[in-house]
């Protein structure tokens, strides 16, 4: 019985060193990782040059403009891209031809991971006192969310080092067409992300997860978990918001949970089945998603904020290559 209790306690003692042991590679791993730096600059010059095309209203020059660019731009990366091309009614009788954009790297990889952001402006400015029938600049209703994945990319290939996982990108269009007040029918808004989830450019096509972008660059955002992520993905939320706490972002990504928003992951969750997460701004003092330049011109570059991109997206690849 001696024997037993002294040959039991050395087991317990090895086991004890061994999870330490495991636990210490696990936490050093981490530490050590070589996550290339994310350059908020470059991010910024990317959401200029799509807000100097002017409003990239659907059926516009400005809008062709910018398809262009965003193309020619994933292109020079190094990314396989496609165009997802279709009509789409809007809520006051207008027929839109759209564009998803969907670029791809790394294709050897056959884990994925989708980073998703809508690339038109809103065509009126509801919510502003002056100009109410004239597009808005949406330089962070849309271009912030497009720069920051494109230097997300950029960054990712310029490196030597490469995450386990494979990247692809979608920039949806029509998202911000909503009818104007609260909300209105959800079947108006977000019409780049309806199409898609229905009719995949690679038919049966999955990823492990997606994450959303949308209002990531104004001065001094900050991130909740919003409630259709957490229903549908809440894993994948708690696994960027822990990133963020661990870089040094957690001032950005709030641990608090908020209400729910019909916005692009939405139909990416209920009819693509994959679960996708949204990062979106969220205004602590209105208790609201619609911060004070949400649909109003105030929405221009002056509100942009290069150290949030940093945070965002730095989280962002710190998430990337810790898979």
């Amino acid at each position: 019985m001696k024997k037993i209790f002294i040959y039991s306690i050395i087991v317990a003692v090895l086991t004890s060193c061994s999870t330490k042991s495991e636990k210490e590679t696990v936490k050093e791993d981490r530490k050590d990782l070589a996550v290339p730096a994310f350059n908020p600059e470059r991010a910024y010059q990317y959401i200029a040059d799509q807000v100097a095309f002017g409003p990239r209203v659907p059926n516009t020059s400005p809008h062709q403009q910018t398809e262009d660019y965003l193309i020619k731009q994933l292109e020079s990366f190094g990314a396989s891209v496609v165009t997802q091309k279709f009509d789409a009614d809007t809520y006051d009788g207008e027929v839109w031809k759209l564009t998803n954009i969907i670029g791809s790297i790394l294709p050897e990889k056959k884990r994925r991971i989708l980073l998703a952001a809508h690339w038109d402006t809103r065509k009126v400015a509801d919510k502003d006192t002056e100009r109410q029938n004239e597009p808005i600049d949406g330089a962070n209703d849309g271009a912030s969310g497009v720069g920051l994945i494109m230097e997300v990319l950029r960054t990712i290939q310029a490196a030597e080092n490469k995450p386990e996982v494979g990247i692809d990108i979608i920039f949806f269009d029509g998202e911000d067409n909503g009818k104007p007040g609260q909300g209105g029918d959800p079947k108006w808004w977000c019409l780049g992300s309806q199409y898609w989830s229905q009719n995949k450019h690679i038919p049966g096509y999955s990823a492990y997860y997606g994450i959303l972008f949308d209002m990531v660059g104004a001065e001094g955002a900050q991130f909740h978990k919003e409630g259709y992520s957490m229903e549908f993905a809440p894993s994948i939320v708690n696994k960027v918001w822990n990133a963020a706490e661990r870089i040094g972002y957690g001032q950005y990504f709030r641990s608090s949970e908020v209400g729910g928003i019909t916005d692009d992951h939405y139909f990416v969750n209920v009819n693509a089945k994959i679960p996708m997460i949204d990062i979106i701004a969220h205004d602590p003092l209105s208790n609201d998603f619609f911060p004070d330049y949400h649909h109003r011109h105030k929405d221009n570059m002056d509100i942009i904020s290069k150290e949030t991109l940093k945070a965002v997206g730095q989280t962002t690849l710190q998430v990337i290559y810790e898979e």
